[in-house]
């Protein structure tokens, strides 16, 4: 069983904090071309809260965490396959992303620990999808985050990541050259309406996240053509 103390150490946090800020996000922007919009929808987000993102490239987890203010960072957790990560990967994997190890086999171990770590006061970011997508396209989101929000009363903030598929599709081994740009656009906390259950909220939540997607691209598109990158 997966302790919550390893996760809620100031200890851990200032050294995740130097590897996060000091290594990962300097290393992450330089890149790719990020942009990062909603963060002011963070100000009132008092933690535990489970953050729902797409996912497509393994950008993903390092864009999320650089792009939310440090104070929301600091201690936030994600799941990482037990199966995937493994020796000095796994103990990197969970230096930079408080990772917590999920078993793939099955989701009992998942429970038990995503419920323990959000009684500890730690938030999540997890990826409903339950895989990189192939196609770049958003895929239906498993209710499980949603049922996780419902039973333990905290809400949910939806995230969306425009351009990481372009930048590190599934099967690249590098980010491809030029500083790819890459659009982080951050929602309003969300929680499921009386009576919703995790099917119907999570369905609401993957609409809000395609709708933050398509907001995103409309945004740097805008940027661009400012810029007169695009005509």
């Amino acid at each position: 069983m997966t302790s919550p103390n390893r996760y809620t150490s100031r200890g851990h946090a200032g050294l995740r904090f130097l590897a996060q800020r000091g290594l990962m996000k300097p290393f992450i922007w330089s890149l790719t071309s990020v942009q990062v919009y909603g963060r002011e929808n963070m100000d009132d987000l008092q933690p535990p809260y489970i953050v729902v993102a797409n996912h497509a490239s393994h950008l993903d987890a390092p864009l999320v965490m650089g792009s939310l203010p440090t104070k929301q960072a600091r201690y936030l957790a994600t799941n990482a396959a037990a199966d995937y990560f493994s020796g000095i990967r796994w103990q990197l994997t969970r230096l930079f992303f408080n990772a917590f190890p999920v078993d793939r086999t099955g989701v009992r171990g998942r429970n038990r620990i995503t419920k323990d770590l959000l009684d500890a006061g730690i938030p999540l970011l997890l990826f409903p999808e339950g895989t990189r997508s192939m196609s770049g396209e958003m895929g239906a989101f498993k209710p499980g985050a949603a049922a996780l929000s419902i039973g333990q009363g905290v809400p949910c903030l939806p995230v969306a990541i425009a351009g990481a598929y372009d930048a590190m599709p599934k099967g690249a081994n590098w980010v491809k050259k030029g500083r790819p740009p890459v659009t982080i656009n951050i929602g309003r906390p969300m929680s499921a309406e009386p009576d919703e259950d995790a099917v119907a909220f999570s369905e609401r939540l993957a609409k809000e996240v395609r709708a933050l997607t398509d907001e995103a691209m409309e945004r740097r598109e805008r940027a661009d053509r400012a810029r007169g990158k695009i005509d």
